[in-house]
């Protein structure tokens, strides 16, 4: 359990099985959990965190390439309605992730020392938690988009 391949193949299944139970779901997301909250000062506090740098590792590692080409955005209101709420769904997998792996962390932490748990918190870092917040970083942004696109 306190090993790097340990730590990739557990979020690995874990993102398979969130990502079945995602695309199964056919829920509409309205809980308040999804709009953008005062704290995030409309983003500011992501690009703090370095958004931007995740931003550009997905493009150097060809996943923002790839999601774009499984998933073209068309230049209507359709379109921009449909992406807002795949941010949403895109938000909840990670977020189920990032809890049960935090556990594993926890567990580890105790049971082999913090040091051997560290594999699991940067992974969990940069495959769940850095994911959840591109999608507060870009809600938002689609949203607006949205609403200019509405007026016309």
């Amino acid at each position: 359990m306190d090993k790097p391949s340990f730590a990739l193949a557990l979020n690995f299944l874990l993102m398979l099985c969130a990502l079945t139970f995602t695309e199964t779901l056919k829920s509409p997301f309205t809980s308040t959990y999804y709009h953008e909250k005062e704290w995030e000062q409309k983003g500011k506090i992501y690009e703090q965190l370095g958004i931007n740098l995740f931003r550009k590792l997905l493009v150097w590692t060809g996943w923002e390439k790839l999601n774009k080409k499984s998933n073209p955005i068309a230049k209507n209101t359709a379109a921009l309605v449909h992406v807002h709420y795949q941010t949403k769904k895109n938000e909840l997998g990670p977020l189920i992730i990032f809890l049960i792996v935090l556990g594993f962390t926890i567990f580890v932490a105790f049971q082999f020392g913090v040091r051997r748990s560290l594999w699991l918190l940067v992974l969990n870092v940069l495959l769940n938690l850095y994911p959840i917040f591109l999608q507060r970083y870009n809600r938002p942004r689609v949203a607006r988009a949205i609403q200019l696109s509405k007026r016309r």
